[in-house]
C-alpha cells in the first residue's frame, strides 16, 4: 500500500477502504508519512468530503493510535457529554452531578478552553485544592464510589487527532465536517463512554453558525458513535447569546452552584436538565425522555445533585464549602462596570465579541501556553430582549489589571447592540438527533412552539 496511490484515489472523489485509512492514521502518527501529504489528503477530504462509513473508519483509526481508557471494571452504565463549545457553558458542571444523582456514572475525560470556549477542566481547578489529575487506579474508585469522576485528557489520548488538527489549522482545512466530526469523537470513543450526549451548538458564538450545518455535524456524529456500538443522540442548542450570565472560571462554578441550588438563570436551568436527560434516557436509567426530565426534575429540586456535587469535589481534593461561600473562589483584582450609552433594546448580542472579550480580561488563552486568571471575566446583569435606560449597568468585567479591564470592557460593549425594536427570542433547542435502528439515516427531531416534530 503507498501513500501516492491513496492520494490520487482521493483526489478523484473516490471512498477511501478501512485499510487505506488505517494505513494513513497509523503511519502519520508514527512520523513515516509526511506532513505534505497528509496535507494533501486533508484538502481533498475538505473538497469531496467522506461517506459515513469512510468518517466512522477514520474516527475509530484516531481513537485507537494511542491510549483508551477501559471503564468496564467501573460499575454501572458510563456516561459522557460534550459540547462543541460556547460562551459561558459550563453545563458539564450542573449535569454530571444530576445524571449521577439519578444513579448514571459519569466517569470521562475533558479539555482545556481555548480562545474564547471555556474548558471544563479550568473551571473545575478553579475551585481551590480540586485535582484534575489522578491515577487511573483512583479515577476508578472515585467514579465507582461516587458515580462521578472527571479528569484532564492523557497526553496521549487519540495522537492522531493532535497532529492532524495541527495540520488542518494552517491548511485552511479546519471546516470540514467530516474532519470535525473524527477530531470530536475519536476523543470520544478512546474516551470509554457506553453512551455518548453531545451538545452542538449553533449561532454567531458557535463554531457551526447555521442550523443546517449545525444538524449535518450533528448527524455525522451520532452516525459514528452509532457505527462504534455507543449509545449516542446529540441537542442542538442555542449559542446567539451566553449561556448563564456569567463567563469566566470562578464565575461560571459559582453560577453553577446556583443551579444546583435551585437557583441561578432559567436558559442555563432548562438546557442543563434537557442534557441530563438525554444521558439518563441513553444509559436505560429512564423508559422515555418525559420520565428522564422528571426523574432530573426530582433531583435537582429534593437537593440529591447538590449534594452528589459536593461529594464530587472533595473526592477529587476541592473544597466543597465553596458552594455556600463563593468568596472563597477566586476574584479578579480589578472589575469595571459597563453601561449603556443610550436607551433602547438590547436587540442582539455577539456571542463571540462577548468570548473575545473574556479572553482581554484573563479568562481564556489565547494560546495553549497562556496563563489564566480564574477570577476574572464578565457578570451580566441584562440579556438579549431586555430594554435598557442609558446609563443603566449592562455587565460587570473583571481582570487582573486596569489595562486588561479598559481593553475587554469596550469589546464587551461593542458586543451589546441596542436598538429601538425588541428582539426576537431565539429558541434554546432546535433539534435533538437520535439513532434510527431500522435505517442509516438518523432521527432529526425539531422543536417547535407547538411540540416536537420530526423532520
Amino acid at each position: 500500500m503507498h501513500m501516492y496511490d491513496i492520494l490520487n484515489k482521493k483526489r478523484m472523489g473516490l471512498a477511501l477502504t478501512r485499510d487505506e485509512i488505517a494505513f494513513f492514521v497509523r503511519g502519520h502518527t508514527s512520523g513515516e508519512i509526511p506532513d505534505y501529504q497528509a496535507s494533501a489528503l486533508l484538502m481533498a477530504i475538505c473538497i469531496h468530503g467522506m461517506s459515513d462509513e469512510e468518517t466512522a473508519s477514520l474516527t475509530l483509526a484516531m481513537a485507537h493510535s494511542g491510549d483508551t481508557a477501559d471503564l468496564s471494571h467501573i460499575p454501572g452504565v458510563k456516561a459522557d457529554k460534550h459540547s462543541t463549545g460556547g460562551v459561558g457553558d459550563k453545563t458539564t458542571l450542573i449535569v454530571a452531578p444530576l445524571a449521577a444523582a439519578c444513579g448514571v456514572t459519569v466517569a470521562k475525560m475533558s479539555g482545556r478552553g481555548l480562545g474564547y470556549t471555556g474548558g471544563t477542566i479550568d473551571k473545575l481547578e478553579s475551585i481551590p485544592g480540586f485535582s484534575t489529575q489522578q491515577t487511573p487506579e483512583r479515577f476508578a474508585r472515585i467514579a465507582g464510589e461516587t458515580g462521578l469522576c472527571i479528569v484532564g485528557q492523557s497526553g496521549n489520548l487519540a495522537p492522531a487527532d493532535k497532529k492532524l488538527y495541527a495540520l488542518r489549522d494552517v491548511t485552511a482545512t479546519v471546516e470540514s465536517i467530516p474532519l470535525i466530526a473524527s477530531s470530536i469523537m475519536s476523543k470520544k470513543l478512546a474516551g470509554g463512554s457506553d453512551c455518548i450526549v453531545l451538545d452542538v451548538k449553533t449561532g454567531n458564538g458557535a463554531f457551526m453558525k447555521t442550523l443546517k450545518d449545525s444538524i449535518s455535524l450533528a448527524q455525522t456524529m451520532v452516525a459514528i458513535g452509532t457505527h462504534a456500538g455507543k449509545k449516542t443522540a446529540a441537542l442542538i442548542t442555542d449559542m446567539n447569546r451566553p449561556l448563564g450570565m456569567a463567563v469566566g472560571n470562578a464565575l461560571e462554578v459559582e453560577e453553577a452552584c446556583r443551579v444546583l441550588k435551585g437557583e441561578g438563570p432559567d436558559d442555563l436551568r432548562t438546557i442543563s436538565i434537557e442534557l441530563a436527560a438525554m444521558m439518563v434516557f441513553l444509559a436505560g436509567k429512564a423508559v422515555s425522555m418525559e420520565d428522564a426530565r422528571a426523574s432530573v426534575q426530582e433531583k435537582l429540586e429534593d437537593g440529591s445533585a447538590l449534594k452528589k456535587f459536593r461529594e464530587w469535589i472533595a473526592s477529587q481534593g476541592g473544597d466543597p464549602s465553596v458552594i455556600e461561600n463563593p468568596e472563597l473562589l477566586p476574584h479578579a483584582k480589578v472589575s469595571r462596570r459597563v453601561c449603556a450609552d443610550r436607551p433602547g433594546w438590547i436587540d442582539s448580542i455577539d456571542t463571540q465579541g462577548v468570548g473575545r472579550s473574556s479572553v482581554l480580561l484573563g479568562a481564556g488563552r489565547e494560546t495553549k501556553s497562556s496563563r489564566l486568571d480564574y477570577g476574572a471575566g464578565i457578570r451580566f446583569y441584562r440579556k438579549l430582549g431586555d430594554w435598557v435606560d442609558e446609563g443603566d449597568v449592562l455587565a460587570e468585567v473583571f481582570a487582573p489589571d486596569e489595562q486588561s479591564a479598559s481593553e475587554g470592557a469596550q469589546v464587551l460593549r461593542r458586543a451589546i447592540c441596542i436598538g429601538q425594536v425588541r428582539a426576537e427570542i431565539p429558541p434554546l433547542f432546535y433539534a435533538m438527533i437520535t439513532e434510527n435502528k431500522n435505517s442509516n439515516r438518523q432521527n432529526c427531531i425539531l422543536y417547535t412552539e407547538n411540540g416536537m416534530k420530526e423532520l
